[in-house]
Parts: structure tokens; sequence; C-alpha cells
């Protein structure tokens, strides 16, 4: 019987098995890094694209805040508007009550009397002056209590010294506030006999 070698043909089954092998483990490793690559440049796209987004966004942002800005601006322009037209309201509905008082400290002033020095803040009045006695500080503050335009006297300092006349005083008062409509007719004032009726 005749014996045959077949080991030669098992190497060369070997070797064209393992050239299959390295030929799909290189053909493996090209696709992952075709694949690797084709990703990278589609994750660099992406990134690139996001930030032109961003950046885009930005410049948005930016114009925004500028409009904000100018809005803000233009509130407390706005702001200082109303306060302007507040204090000219003010000042316009106060003016006919400036005149009441100028007038009305006339009447009141008993004979003997005269004032030196009159504070205003807000509608507390300070009236400082000079009396002969001081009985006409009283007769002032009783015609002060009777007055349409002033109310709430209150004495603080009356002082005589003995190198002067008279004796000085020092007494608040508040200004009654009325609207427009009011102010526009002279108050009637109740029979107190104003400087005629006053102590002298």
């Amino acid at each position: 019987m005749p014996r045959i070698n077949l080991l030669p043909w098992r190497d060369e089954q070997r070797k064209e098995r393992q050239l299959r092998f390295f030929a799909a483990l290189g053909g493996g490793v090209l696709l992952s890094v075709a694949v690797a690559f084709v990703a990278y440049v589609m994750f660099g796209l992406m990134i690139d694209a996001q930030d032109s987004r961003n950046e885009r966004l930005k410049g948005q942002i930016k114009v925004l805040d500028t409009q904000i800005e100018q809005i803000n601006d233009l509130e407390s322009q706005k702001q200082r508007f109303i306060s302007r037209m507040q204090v000219i309201e003010k000042l316009q509905r106060s003016r006919p009550e400036v005149v009441h008082l100028f007038d009305e400290m006339v009447k009141i002033m008993p004979d003997g009397t005269y004032l030196t020095s009159v504070k205003e803040t807000g509608n507390k009045l300070k009236f400082e002056g000079v009396a002969q006695s001081s009985t006409r500080v009283s007769s002032l503050m009783r015609n002060i209590a009777d007055s349409q335009w002033l109310r709430d006297p209150d004495l603080e300092v009356v002082q005589t010294k003995s190198d002067a006349v008279g004796s000085s005083f020092v007494l608040d008062a508040l200004q009654v506030s009325v609207n427009n409509d009011e102010s526009t007719a002279a108050p009637k004032r109740p029979a107190h006999g104003g400087a005629s009726g006053a102590s002298k």
C-alpha cells in the first residue's frame, strides 16, 4: 500500500487560513479607523455648528442687553419726569395755600406782637417772635386755633428778658391743606375778634 505525505498540503492550508485571518484583521482595523475618522469629522462638524450657534446667541444676547439698558434708561427718565410733574402739581396746588397762609398770618397777629422768623417743614410751621406780654402770646394761640388755615398751636418757649421790652416766644402750628376747588374761595373766619379782639 503506498504512503502519502499530507503534511505540505496541511501547511499550505494553515498558511492560507492565517493569510485570510490577517487579511480580515487588517480589513477590520482599516474599517475601524475609517469609522473613527468619519465619526471624528462628524463630531467636529457638529461642534463647529454648535459653536456657530453659540456665537450667534451671544451676539443676540448682547443686542438684548443693549436694548434692556435702553429700556432701563427710558424707565429712569420716565420716573424723573413723573417726579418733576408731581413736584410741579404740588407747587400748583400749594400756591393758593401760600397766599392764604401769608394773609392769615397778618390777620392772626394781635396788636403788640410781631414775628422775627417763620420756618416751614412740610405742613408744620414754627413761629418765632416778640410780644409785649405773655397775654398777647395767648391771644395769638387762640387766633391760630380759630383759624381755618392754621391749627394745633403748640407753645415751645416764652421768655422775658430783663434788658428787653416784651417777651420772646417760639410756637408751632400746622398748616391746613385744602383742595384747589376749596382754596379758590375765601374761607369764612369764625368770629374771634381778630386783632381788635385780642387782649392788650
